[in-house]
């Protein structure tokens, strides 16, 4: 099993970079892929930022990546969650961020609107402090 940084995944999703796109190609052809939550993580603000990626485009980019037989993730049930309440418009950080809280009491942040989009999404308690 192999895991791998965010310019690999952003390479192979993008193509930006010929050689390197397939390289990465090449590479999820032909091994067992782990990808860390951490390394989506920082994959969605790279797509979204550097490559001015949409939520959809994200969203579909992942679930095609995530679905090949050869790839797992560190914490499947959990980008799950944070794939489904992004697409239903709530930041994909808070969503992990909140998807990795489920053990928790409740989950407390200053952000209005996350609390907003929390309540519209899932019935794990955010509030304000």
């Amino acid at each position: 099993m192999i895991s791998v940084d965010t310019n690999v995944i952003v390479r192979l999703l993008t193509g930006d970079d010929q050689a390197q796109f397939e390289r990465a190609k090449a590479l999820f052809s032909g091994v067992n892929i782990i990808i860390t939550t951490s390394v989506i993580l920082e994959c969605e603000w790279v797509l979204r930022y550097a490559y001015h990626f949409e939520q959809p485009e994200i969203t579909t980019a992942f679930k095609s990546l995530f679905g090949l037989s050869n790839v797992q993730l560190q914490d499947p049930l959990v980008i799950a969650d944070a794939i489904e309440w992004h697409q239903n418009r709530m930041d994909f950080a808070d969503a992990i961020h909140l998807a990795q809280s489920k053990e928790s009491e409740a989950f407390v942040t200053f952000d209005k609107k996350f609390i907003k989009s929390a309540l519209k999404n899932t019935t794990i308690p955010v509030r304000e402090p």
